[in-house]
């Protein structure tokens, strides 16, 4: 029985250094350097899209606390993007005869 106990722990143990050894030995295949690098880019674009949309959020929280402040300030309303870059109604000309 002691045997039996030491040749599975012996399985165990072999099994788990090979595992690691052919892991180690694929990192530094040019494949396993190329999955290493695009595991890299990869967590770059996800944090940079993370940044991108904190400072964003942070434009517009802060964009919010400047309309209001200037709101309050002059008592007028202060335009939106889309209501300044909006063509303004077509004025008609009077009619010689109006």
């Amino acid at each position: 029985m002691k045997r039996l106990f030491w040749i599975g722990v012996g399985a165990v143990a072999g099994s788990y250094v090979t595992r690691r050894a052919t892991r180690a030995a694929h990192n530094v295949t040019p494949s396993g350097i190329g999955e290493n690098i695009a595991d890299g880019l990869r967590e770059l674009g996800a944090g940079l899209g993370a940044f991108g949309a904190e400072v964003r959020a942070g434009m517009d929280a802060r964009e919010r606390e400047l309309t209001e402040l200037v709101e309050r300030r002059t008592g007028g309303h202060v335009p939106t993007w889309s209501e300044a870059v909006a063509e303004p109604a077509p004025v008609r000309a009077p009619r010689a005869g109006d």
